[in-house]
């Protein structure tokens, strides 16, 4: 079962992870040289709650701290 938040649709997206090396200008380098990406994947922020939804029924969702902070979900 993938993890998407059942509210908000928020879902895992790919992206890469920079590496630099390198002094900086400031201290007195010729400044930060990127080395290389790595891939990685950025997942969202879910909790395995029960919710209440609007039929009065509880239900085990997968659902963003995002959305239960926003008070977008009644937990049971």
């Amino acid at each position: 079962m993938s993890r998407i938040c059942a509210i908000t649709g928020k879902r895992p997206v790919s992206g890469r992870k920079i590496i630099h090396k390198g002094q900086s200008k400031k201290s007195g380098g010729i400044g930060l040289q990127l080395v290389k990406q790595n891939n990685r994947t950025f997942r969202p922020n879910l909790q395995h709650i029960r919710v209440r939804l609007e039929n009065g029924q509880v239900k085990k969702m997968w659902v963003s701290v995002k959305a239960i902070k926003a008070g977008k979900v009644v937990k049971a």
